[in-house]
């Protein structure tokens, strides 16, 4: 759990979100699509007050990068609301997964057998199963987690036959500063060769381009709540 949580300026928050929406709604008629675009809000770091001024504005669905932190803010904030659906964004280590397994219900960064074979073993112990995500190191960057490009068929073969996940997508990261096209456009290619039909890649800075590449679920933070001090 970090040391505070940031509490954003309150007045601008439905409006962002509004603004996020209508922009999501836009990039997806432009691609022709008539699927639904998933809008994750990122709450990582911030205070319930923020958080309740979103669910207010009618959004149900966030990310949280940290186990412990979603632990702290959102029991009390689903039993107020029942609908709202918690994706795990941050990477997960052993030691939280029956925590992130009891608070998530989707978990996007299944990124080594290790975490396969725990998530597993808890999903089977607690009989709760919330939809997991592989996550691809899509850059091939050291200093980031997930499964490298030409790894990640096997590994999801893996996943879903070896441990049984409820694999629904993938999720990825592109390097930053670069031009994330080509990117999004390899994450869509291996989504489709594994018949996983769910997205995640889009955030802030790049969700449009991403939905004209198939993204199923943005995650956006920054365009909502502001921007954030880093940790």
């Amino acid at each position: 759990m970090p040391s505070r949580l940031i509490t954003t300026p309150n007045t601008s928050i439905s409006e962002n979100l509004e603004s996020v929406i209508t922009r999501i709604r836009l990039a997806s008629e432009a691609t022709g699509r008539n699927d639904d675009v998933t809008l994750v809000a990122v709450t990582k770091t911030l205070s319930e007050d923020p958080i309740k001024l979103a669910l207010a504005a009618g959004q149900r669905t966030f990310g949280e990068n940290r186990v412990q932190e979603a632990q702290a803010k959102w029991p009390s904030l689903k039993a107020s609301y029942s609908d709202i659906r918690l994706h795990l964004i941050g990477p997960l280590q052993t030691n939280k997964i029956r925590a992130a397994v009891s608070i998530g219900d989707v978990i996007e960064t299944v990124d080594r057998p290790k975490v396969a074979r725990a998530l597993a073993i808890e999903i089977e112990r607690s009989g709760r199963s919330p939809d997991c995500y592989v996550q691809i190191n899509i850059g091939e960057e050291p200093q980031k987690s997930g499964v490298l490009p030409n790894e990640a068929d096997d590994f999801i073969v893996e996943c879903c036959r070896n441990f049984q996940l409820p694999v629904k997508g993938l999720m990825c990261i592109p390097p930053n500063g670069q031009e994330p096209s080509l990117y999004f456009a390899l994450l869509r290619k291996i989504a489709r060769r594994n018949g996983l039909p769910r997205l995640s890649m889009g955030m802030s800075h790049d969700f449009e381009t991403a939905i004209d590449f198939g993204s199923t679920e943005v995650r956006i933070g920054t365009a909502i709540f502001g921007a954030r001090s880093s940790r």
